[in-house]
């Protein structure tokens, strides 16, 4: 299975003078062509002693502070992140031929924003939070769906949800991110921003072989 890319390049004179505002020109364009979920994403994070594990996770604000993300404190990812408070990111915008990589380290975000994004949550998604204890085995679905209405009963439609204690969101601070464009023969167009205090914007790019 091959696929020629034939996309225009990315060139550093069309670079936005840093990351986040490139980062939005790409993410609007994804969404403009139709893109499934374009704030979906890949979540790389590691253990103490440097096994991996990945899982596509849902953007859900993005701006100079860094990529944000909500999940169980206790899931795998946030244990993992607990001893190891580093991160990968991967936008695979595969329809453009577009990749975004953002690595950096993690920290999390305050319990009032994740109270304000939690608010915004439908119902459902609110008492879920609270019924799966993420990563965690399971008897099995029906253990899911007893906790569940049980929750449904305690909290009907309507009624406030409070903000799980173990529930929250984490920040990626970038301090590279790299755009990736597919081009004709394999020679992609790879640049990335690498923070630099002393560069203009606190920024500087550099092209990287394909």
């Amino acid at each position: 299975m091959r696929k020629h890319y034939t996309h225009e390049g990315l060139v550093e004179e069309q670079l936005a003078p840093e990351p986040i505002g490139q980062f939005t020109r790409w993410f609007h364009e994804a969404d403009d062509a139709g893109v499934v979920e374009p704030n979906a994403m890949v979540l790389s994070t590691a253990d103490a002693e440097g096994r991996p594990s990945s899982r596509t996770v849902l953007l859900k604000g993005y701006d100079a502070r860094g990529f944000v993300f909500f999940t169980n404190y206790g899931s795998r990812k946030g244990s993992e992140l607990a001893a190891n408070p580093h991160a990968a990111l991967l936008f695979p915008w595969i329809a453009l031929a577009r990749q975004v990589i953002v690595q950096g380290p993690v920290e999390k975000v305050g319990r009032d924003e994740t109270a304000a994004y939690f608010r915004t949550r439908p119902h459902g998604s609110q008492l879920g939070a609270w019924a799966s204890e993420q990563s965690s085995p399971v008897s099995g679905r029906e253990v899911l769906e007893q906790r569940y209405a049980e929750l449904e009963r305690r909290y009907p439609e309507g009624e406030g949800v409070p903000v799980p204690p173990f529930w929250g969101g984490y920040r990626v601070v970038p301090e590279s991110v790299e755009f990736w464009q597919g081009r004709e023969n394999r020679l992609h167009d790879r640049l990335r921003y690498l923070a630099d205090p002393a560069a203009p914007a606190g920024w500087r790019v550099e092209r990287l072989c394909p």
